[in-house]
């Protein structure tokens, strides 16, 4: 009986993208909490309608001949629910009218407009290669890293600039370098097991993937290796306190197993709560992390 009931919720929360766009709020409020900082409400606020609206936009120009036939749950979902998902989208992107044109410095509008050129362009087919029109996605090797930079831009850049703007920090170029690329990493690394699991169908669209071009196997070892990267970048990391090294670190290792526990078997639950969800607990081990050391000391 509960399961009956909690099911709707868990597939509306997960494939109408609103867990991923939390995901997005807890990515920036780990920003703010590393960079010790009081979290922008605005800003926040922005990172959650913008993903909400992306992701969605991107499902519904990817819309497959017969969704309803589609392996995969999340597709079947979304386009039986395809008028909830343009509402949601439509108000997503609404609220980020007055959120972009009043409360963005010209800094951060110049950056988001630029994430977001980015963000169309990656599902968006307006280049033409072999007479065939294609979005960046199709670019051999780059929808790996067009997403890690995306996302990377947004939840650790925009926070920055618009301290900076407001003279709230003043962070040094290289550990805005070192936070950018620690979270370019960590993001990369969750995001090749999904490219995992649509190897076969990566492979019939002929799109040249990490794991189309490396093989499933040493695409896990890749994965270990951007996660490996992150932890060396997370030692350099000058404003990180020892509670936050140990918490991200934790986190890591719980990323690691889940990342090595993945496969083509696993079900899109696995991917889209565990995976998508280190991200959001990333910041709840940092609270409590912070919230044990304040009662310890």
């Amino acid at each position: 009986m509960m399961k009956k009931v909690l099911q709707p919720v868990l597939d509306f929360l997960l494939f109408s993208n609103l867990f991923i766009a939390i995901c997005a709020v807890a990515q920036g409020l780990v920003t703010y909490h590393l960079l010790n900082a009081t979290p922008d409400i605005y800003i926040l606020a922005f990172l959650f309608f913008a993903t909400i609206s992306q992701y969605n936009f991107s499902m519904v120009l990817s819309k497959p001949k017969n969704p309803s036939h589609s392996p995969y749950l999340r597709v079947r979902w979304i386009f039986s629910h395809y008028r909830l998902i343009i509402s949601i989208t439509l108000i997503a992107g609404l609220c980020l009218i007055p959120l972009f044109l009043w409360y963005l410095s010209i800094e951060g509008q110049l950056l988001m407009i630029f994430i977001g050129v980015l963000a169309v362009g990656y599902s968006l087919p307006f280049l033409t290669l072999n007479h065939q029109k294609i979005g960046l996605r199709n670019i051999p090797g780059i929808k790996l890293f067009l997403i890690a930079f995306v996302w990377s831009a947004g939840t650790v850049l925009l926070p920055i600039v618009e301290m900076e703007h407001n003279h709230q920090i003043n962070i040094s170029t290289v550990d805005a370098l070192l936070l950018v690329a620690k979270r370019f990493l960590f993001v990369a690394a969750i995001t090749v097991p999904f490219d995992i699991r649509d190897l076969f169908q990566d492979k019939l669209y002929e799109l040249k993937t990490i794991p189309v071009m490396l093989g499933e196997r040493k695409a896990y070892i890749f994965c270990q290796v951007l996660l490996v990267g992150y932890f060396l970048f997370l030692l350099l990391f000058n404003q990180a306190t020892t509670s936050d090294v140990l918490a991200l670190s934790a986190t890591l290792i719980v990323t690691g197993w889940l990342i090595f526990h993945s496969g083509i078997r696993k079900n899109e639950y696995y991917y889209f709560l565990w995976l998508d969800g280190t991200m959001l607990l990333q910041y709840l081990m940092l609270l409590a992390s912070g919230y044990i050391t304040t009662l310890v000391g």
